[in-house]
């Protein structure tokens, strides 16, 4: 057996603040059919971590109890069928829960070669949010070369990772951000222009910088009465993409816009879709944006690393919203 009987994880207990995470102990899990076991270097928080820490998202049916959606290291095991991986393989991985641990499980449609030219820190920082950004904006959001994007939360984990594939991809992208110092990380990462919500009237400025016209695509996690305003800005046949819903779901909208200029509105969560579908967007990543990272075209964005134990700082961090980027659990070398 190449991995002992237990193992280190962070356990939320039954919810709470970020204080309810702690290290504690708990018998590492076996790969099943399909499955590759995973020795965990590097582990992503990612904001849905934090809703199912306090209880508002619990893991689907059949998924770890435990937190945490994506995770670099080491293939330890794999489980019956599997033949695209070998024990040994370095690679980063969507994992349906349990990152939060020194050994994890991920279905092997699920994982992905490390891009060359990065370290497992940063792979680490790649697969929630491409995996997202990919699936919504270019596959449901239909996003072509020549469009443009509208991200909002330009500096968030997803909004560094929009901003860049779709730069990358010949997509001119405006972002939206919070303070002078994230504006300006968006332009950084490659957007052609950043608006402060906070001092500025989104609509009016993307109405300005496209002469009227609007974005072919927004994508949106805000939703409350951002729904109506973004509709505001979409060009005619655009398509409003929602991934997420921190200030509400609900909103007041005059939906004639969306006869009158022939729009869109969909979106999608990542978590509950089959292993097919998360294997499908995983193929897609590796064909169309890993030559992009490795070329460093798009690059990872990690704002800071915490040490495995110091869990909770890092998701208070990330509820302060202080960051730019990526943030990640170092995991290896605990016990």
């Amino acid at each position: 057996m190449n991995h002992p009987e237990s193992m280190s994880i962070i356990d939320h207990g039954t919810g709470g603040a970020p204080e309810v995470l702690k290290l504690a102990t708990a018998p590492t899990p076996g790969p099943g059919e399909g499955e590759v076991l995973i020795r965990v270097a590097f582990a992503g928080v990612n904001r849905p971590d934090i809703l199912q820490r306090s209880g508002r998202y619990p893991p689907p049916p059949g998924a770890s109890p435990l937190i945490g959606l994506e995770v670099s290291g080491e293939i330890v095991a794999l489980g019956a069928g599997v033949t695209a991986w070998r024990v040994g393989d370095q690679v980063c991985a969507l994992t349906n829960g349990g990152g939060y641990a020194q050994y994890a499980l991920a279905p092997a449609g699920q994982v992905l070669p490390i891009p060359a030219g990065l370290s497992l820190e940063q792979a680490a920082a790649l697969p929630e949010t491409f995996f997202t950004v990919w699936s919504n904006v270019f596959e449901r959001g239909r996003l072509r070369a020549g469009e443009s994007l509208l991200v909002h939360g330009g500096s968030s984990g997803i909004g560094v990772t929009a901003i860049q594939m779709a730069r990358a991809r010949g997509v001119t992208v405006y972002a939206t951000a919070g303070s002078a110092e994230k504006v300006q990380a968006c332009v950084a990462l490659g957007a052609s222009a950043a608006i402060n919500y906070r001092s500025e009237d989104f609509v009016a400025e993307i109405a300005r910088l496209t002469a009227g016209r609007g974005v072919d695509v927004v994508l949106d996690m805000v939703g409350g009465d951002y729904i109506g305003r973004n509709l505001r800005c979409l060009a005619f046949d655009g398509r409003l993409v929602q991934i997420a819903f921190l200030q509400g779901s609900r909103a007041e909208v005059d939906w004639l816009a969306l006869m009158v200029r022939r729009l869109t509105f969909t979106g999608s969560t990542l978590r509950p879709q089959s292993a097919a579908q998360k294997a499908a967007i995983a193929d897609a990543l590796r064909r169309e944006i890993w030559p992009l990272v490795a070329s460093g075209a798009i690059a990872a964005q990690v704002f800071r690393v915490f040490e495995f134990a110091q869990a909770a700082a890092a998701h208070a961090l990330m509820e302060s919203s202080q960051h730019i980027g990526k943030i990640l659990l170092r995991v290896a070398g605990e016990s």
